[in-house]
């Protein structure tokens, strides 16, 4: 009976050190799984680089129909801010596009997990999302590259975009697209100039 008894209290001894250990282990796994939730979702360096185009800026949009053309010419206005405590800056653009009002949304951020930029625009003239994922050079120019649904076509188009920020008061931004050929050509440039 004292042999039972002794064998029963070894058998818990054992499974209580084996629990312990097992929830240490997981106690460990559970804090290194939060220190790399927390180190993904803080802003830093990438985000900051982006404070020169915060602001509320005065916009000029040049597009050209097709390599060659004249370009068309329109203005609005763009509110940049920071939202979601500082991992996102916001635009909130209005104005016009060949004489009809022309209203857009877009959010540029940095993503510390896939260790690149990445925008996305909705406006008032589509129902799709264009999603841009880009790379920062230095402190003051970004590229991206995009897929657009063409309209016509209905098929997606490969587009390149290049942010330029040329001071604390104006930056670019500059779009290549396929032509009907299929060549790339500069299709759109925005001037941001920071309202005094």
């Amino acid at each position: 009976m004292r042999l039972k008894v002794w064998v029963g209290v070894c058998v818990i001894l054992v499974s209580s050190t084996a629990i312990a250990q097992e929830q240490r282990k997981m106690s460990h796994e559970g804090q290194m799984a939060m220190e790399a939730m927390m180190k993904a979702a803080t802003p830093g360096d990438a985000h900051k680089k982006l404070a020169p185009m915060a602001g509320t800026f005065d916009v000029t949009v040049k597009m050209w129909p097709a390599p060659g053309a004249p370009a068309s010419e329109s203005h609005g206005t763009a509110e940049n801010s920071w939202v979601l405590g500082g991992r996102w800056l916001q635009q909130m653009f209005s104005g016009d596009f060949m004489g009809m009002p022309f209203s857009g949304i877009g959010y540029t951020g940095y993503d510390n997990i896939r260790k690149q930029y990445v925008s996305t625009w909705m406006d008032n003239m589509s129902t799709s999302v264009m999603i841009s994922n880009g790379t920062g050079s230095n402190d003051s120019s970004y590229e991206f590259a995009a897929s657009v649904d063409d309209p016509m076509s209905g098929k997606p188009a490969t587009v390149k975009e290049k942010v330029t920020v040329l001071d604390g008061d104006h930056h670019m931004m500059e779009t290549w697209g396929p032509a009907k050929d299929g060549k790339i050509y500069k299709m759109m440039e925005i001037d941001y100039s920071r309202k005094k």
